[in-house]
């Protein structure tokens, strides 16, 4: 067979084309490199900074009305944002959910509990009347799902769509509710607490990180996390605790109901439920096949990366500020 002939446009006559090597550089740029674990940890970190920089600014500019705003709009985003990185995580796992009906809840969840924290919807003046508003509104959302499962022309997996879109209200809106209860809790300046609850949890993720990078050797669970060891598990306990009690002595003043095992306990508990809520992210994106929960922050991440310890500590330092500190007379409840 005689060997085929170029044609005027670069391939042969039997149609196959010939690329050169420029032209597949050109139409196929190589990947840029990917970022050091390092590199991802510290732009997470300056994203988180700025992130709450801006929101206790605000808490913190004694203007009501600035304070308040500022930090529903940013809640609301969180939670709308974060959700959607859930359901698209969902989705890579093929798991039916609705999308829009769960994000839709979750803001009026949000925008429903701090009304009520601030006195524009009904009684508010215990955090019991803030729980039953969230116990209501869940119920209600819950027979809304069943009602629009009837109205699904193409989802004959009515079980699943329904618990999906249920377990992501409640692991993204409602447990970053937590932080606006804190926020607002009766009876002490909460900007304080909620301050403290932040920064101690972002100590444990810094220490986790240093520790572990410097002398981590025994892995935690490789199977969910390969970079996370138990060094560096200890060191987040380490300089939780410390950056607690430490925070707990300065700012002694504006939070009289905390006393120096109060700032121990609570440091040892946050700092090992934050590296449990980092874990349990890492599962679901594991499980969903994917590095980040989402692409909002290129070569860092989505919400979910920047909220994931906040989102499992923020029930816990509510919890502890309503039923152990409350017996302070400075923290009574109505």
């Amino acid at each position: 067979m005689a060997n085929p002939r170029k044609n005027s446009i670069g391939s042969t006559r039997y149609g196959e084309p010939i690329i050169c090597p420029r032209m597949a550089v050109e139409n196929n740029p190589p990947a840029p490199p990917a970022l050091s674990k390092r590199q991802i940890f510290f732009r997470r970190l300056f994203s988180f900074v700025v992130l709450w920089t801006i929101i206790l600014a605000a808490l913190f500019s004694g203007h009501a009305w600035l304070s308040d705003g500022v930090f529903l709009i940013i809640m609301v985003v969180l939670a709308a944002a974060g959700l959607a990185e859930f359901y698209h995580l969902a989705k890579k796992r093929n798991l039916p959910c609705f999308k829009y009906s769960g994000i839709i809840g979750g803001v009026l969840l949000m925008v429903g509990t701090f009304l009520k924290l601030t006195g524009h919807l009904g009684l508010h003046e215990s955090p019991a009347r803030v729980n039953d508003f969230e116990t209501i509104f869940l119920i209600l959302f819950v027979l809304g799902l069943c009602v629009r499962q009837f109205v699904a022309r193409n989802n004959p997996s009515g079980i699943e769509a329904i618990s999906v879109t249920l377990f992501g209200l409640m692991y993204v809106p409602w447990l970053l509710n937590f932080i606006q209860k804190i926020n607002f809790f009766p009876n002490v300046d909460g900007h304080y607490y909620l301050l403290y609850f932040v920064l101690i949890t972002k100590f444990s993720d810094t220490g986790a990180y240093s520790v572990g990078s410097l002398i981590g050797k025994h892995k935690m669970i490789p199977r969910i996390s390969p970079g996370k060891t138990w060094e560096g598990f200890g060191g987040a306990i380490l300089v939780s605790t410390g950056a607690s009690v430490l925070f707990v002595h300065i700012a002694h003043n504006k939070m009289l109901a905390m006393g120096l095992w109060d700032a121990i306990i609570l440091g040892v508990l946050l700092s090992v439920a934050a590296v449990i809520g980092d874990l349990i992210e890492s599962l679901f994106k594991r499980e969903a096949g994917v590095k980040d929960s989402g692409r909002m922050f290129p070569g860092i991440g989505g919400i979910l990366d920047l909220l994931d310890s906040l989102l499992f500590n923020a029930p816990i330092m509510y919890i502890y500020l309503r039923h152990v500190l409350h017996t302070s007379p400075m923290v009574l409840e109505p």
